[in-house]
């Protein structure tokens, strides 16, 4: 029995390919130092997975921003506006990650979108009727011989043809069908030069299976591979799969004349099922994810064993797998120096999953499985009773009714009692919650941190960035403020360290997108508030204006989703009990003055079931009302924002608008604006602020380009009820790109605001 990864984390251990690319980005090294140190990456991984006896290497899992993004620069998927700029290959491609404005051109980035239910963020790519697919570049086959270089002949992973054509964005009258068989071709021609290069395995990922498909979509899918796989000479191709099951076309897909189908046992709800209804053919190989690749919890070996003997009945052709990439994971436990070793011995990152995936191996392989040494420590270690349990906690989420999720009075008498309160502006102007985290303040940061400095010597610093951050805000003109976030290290991370139930790691960082990287605080025990988290730095930031000051929280659902969960509670019990943290923290902030209140849920879209069938009993009827506890309690003064970004809205918008916040912002630049016939449609009656410029491209916005944005949006939404914001917080800018950005932000709600009268 064989054993393999989908793919491994490409950031390095310590996170050496983000300050290798941002020195890139300042202009401190070259191209080629850049290429040096993201080939000294892919060669550590390679040497790391060959020691753990990992039998499949895979290659072509690194990247220097996104998968996606690579792959429509191998298919020749590229915008005209991002050629015709005249740069290298290298900056073409940082041109259509992050936007470029320069002397060579002003373009904004690719749009970029939640990587299916995670906090990974792909590019998405975008197809106009005049692109030529066709097979363009060459960094998998350059990848693969690398490593061939370095002794190993790994499994080329790439985008499946299906998947990026799905996840495609059309710009015109075309659609997927009609890019099919050049889509085909394309593949066709890169199975043919790897058969020349001497592979012997590739990996199409096609996660795209596991959402819901119409008959058009598997008719799509096998026609794409019955065109692809003649073509596959001496190689054995996998169709792996990830992040659900595929009950929508599970006898398509294993009647393909493909070598291997990997499936996904960790959240494939139904995966066994479709093993046990429908068999697995003979002359296939089955990839079995049995080792979670998107927790840190280690694998329960018994669980996992039981699992490979079921699908045994039906096939003795498995190997073990991950059940996604293990991009979702941090790289590795050695470097966590100050985690108890009563926690670690309780986590697998993605070193450690190798680890399992080589002792699973071992124990299959024993006459006696039980018997091993790997057996019966992984079964003492999961009979351990772990600490955290807060009987007053469970009561009170136990003894939650209808009337706690419910705001009074209505939406419409709250909304005429704010404006008579706050009496705003048309088109009022904030921001999303924080400001650029300049270099002084991480390293002050980290010298409270580690004790070089006092406590009232940090807080002496802070008040002054606050006071800083109102004072230009004011300047700017600004109407509602935010205090800027200077205290806080990660929207999620900064609350979990403030509640009790959450315990921290030192180096595990995961990427989110391109070179920004989050480090989620873990789950352990129930959760609680024991004391404020945010109220006194927002109520000294409110005693410098008299402009109104935004209180800033994360919310419950974005919270638990941006951390690595519990997996012996449900999600559920998880959300309702931060839940009740954040209520607390709502209420005292409104009893120390704080009128307008943000409480952000990022990442409520983020995990949204892929299959719209499990949307309402696996998720929204217990993550809208969750929301809805948090701010059930206020009065109807106290004007409740909240704040999403990077996701496809539109299917669940009317669940949004049930959340009964006041005000919501959205991501929207990078998408054109789209949610807003979204928005139309519906009738939307909360108050919305869709972002008018990408806070994650360098680029400084015009005024006649945010002012356009405005434009779009009065001919859409009432203009009452529009705000004017940018997409999301600006904590990863500097001040020489937030400060023009938001005079031109407010310089445009002005005009806006004249044209009106």
């Amino acid at each position: 029995m064989n054993t393999t990864i989908i793919g491994y984390p490409r950031i390095g251990d310590l996170r050496e390919l983000k300050f290798a690319s941002e020195k890139y980005f300042r202009g401190e090294i070259t191209a080629a130092e850049l290429e040096t140190a993201a080939e000294k990456i892919r060669l550590y991984n390679l040497q790391l997975q060959k020691k753990s006896c990992i039998d499949l290497i895979p290659s072509n899992d690194f990247s220097f921003y996104d998968n996606v993004l690579d792959t429509a620069f191998l298919l020749n998927a590229v915008p005209e506006r991002y050629t015709s700029l005249g740069l290298s290959a290298l900056d073409t491609y940082f041109a259509a990650a992050r936007g470029y404005q320069g002397e060579k051109g002003d373009v904004k980035a690719l749009a970029m979108k939640k990587w299916y239910n995670t906090n990974y963020h792909y590019m998405v790519p975008e197809i106009d009727d005049d692109t030529e697919i066709k097979l363009a570049g060459t960094k998998p086959f350059d990848l693969f011989s690398e490593a061939l270089r370095n002794g190993v002949n790994t499994k080329p992973v790439i985008i499946g043809a299906y998947t990026f054509l799905k996840l495609a964005r059309y710009k015109g009258s075309r659609n997927a069908a009609d890019f099919a068989d050049a889509a085909a071709a394309a593949y066709s021609e890169l199975l043919q030069k790897f058969n020349l290069l001497g592979a012997e395995w590739i990996q199409f990922d096609e996660p795209s299976l596991v959402k819901d498909m119409t008959a058009e979509d598997v008719q799509l899918f096998t026609s794409l591979y019955e065109k692809i796989l003649p073509h596959k000479g001496v190689l054995k191709i996998i169709i792996q799969t990830y992040f659900g099951d595929v009950r929508d076309c599970y006898n398509e897909l294993v009647g393909l004349d493909a070598d291997a189908v990997g499936l996904d046992f960790v959240e494939g709800k139904k995966s066994l099922e479709l093993v046990r209804a429908n068999g697995f053919p003979k002359d296939k190989l089955l990839f079995a994810g049995v080792v979670n690749g998107k927790n840190i919890w280690r694998n329960n070996y018994a669980s996992t064993l039981a699992t490979i003997s079921e699908l045994r009945k039906y096939t003795d052709n498995i190997v073990l797998n991950t059940s996604c990439s293990l991009l979702h994971v941090p790289c590795t436990l050695a470097n966590e120096t100050k985690l108890a070793d009563s926690c670690k011995k309780h986590f697998a990152y993605a070193a450690e999953k190798l680890t399992e995936l080589a002792e699973i191996k071992h124990i299959l392989e024993a006459s006696v499985p039980e018997d091993t040494a790997e057996y019966r420590s992984n079964a003492a270690l999961h009979s351990e009773q772990r600490s955290g349990r807060n009987d007053a906690v469970r009561a009170k989420i136990a003894a939650l009714t209808e009337k706690d999720y419910t705001r009074l009075p209505a939406f419409a008498e709250r909304e005429r009692i704010q404006k008579d309160i706050f009496g705003l502006p048309l088109f009022p102007t904030t921001t999303i919650g924080s400001f650029p985290q300049t270099a002084e303040v991480k390293s002050t940061r980290s010298s409270f941190r580690k004790g070089e400095i006092s406590q009232s010597e940090y807080e002496f610093f802070i008040e002054k960035k606050i006071a800083e951050c109102v004072a230009l805000q004011e300047k700017i003109g600004l109407d509602v403020l935010v205090h800027g976030e200077f205290e806080r290290n990660d929207m999620v991370e900064y609350f979990g360290e403030c509640l009790d139930g959450y315990i921290f790691t030192e180096k595990a960082w995961v990427q989110s997108y391109g070179t920004r990287c989050v480090k989620p605080p873990v789950v352990w025990g129930d959760i609680s508030r024991a004391k404020p988290m945010t109220v006194r730095w927002s109520v000294y930031a409110q005693s410098l204006t008299d402009k109104p000051m935004k209180g800033m929280l994360t919310g419950p659902v974005t919270i638990l989703n941006w951390s690595f969960p519990r997996e012996d509670i449900s999600l559920k019990e998880s959300a309702l009990q931060i839940a009740l943290a954040i209520r607390e923290e709502v209420l005292d902030l409104e009893a120390n003055g704080i009128r307008i209140i943000q409480v952000d849920e990022a990442a409520l879209r983020e995990k949204l079931p892929l299959r719209k069938a499990d949307w309402r009993e696996d998720y929204l009827d217990w993550a809208i009302p969750a929301f809805r506890y948090v701010h059930s309690g206020v009065k109807p003064e106290t004007q409740i924002h909240t704040h999403m970004c990077y996701s496809e809205f539109s299917d669940i918008i009317r669940d949004i608008d049930d959340m009964d916040a006041d005000v919501i912002t959205f991501e929207a630049s990078r998408s054109d604006l789209t949610i807003l016939d979204v928005l139309k449609e519906s009738n939307f009656r909360t108050e919305v602020g869709p972002g008018v410029y990408d806070i994650h491209s360098p680029r400084v916005p015009s005024k006649e380009e945010i002012l356009a944005a405005l434009h779009k949006m009065k001919e859409r939404i009432p203009a009452e009820k529009l705000w004017v914001n940018p997409d999301c917080g600006l904590k990863t800018r500097g001040n020489e790109e937030t400060v023009p950005s938001l005079i031109n932000l407010v310089n445009a709600a002005k005009e806006a605001r004249d044209e009106n009268c």
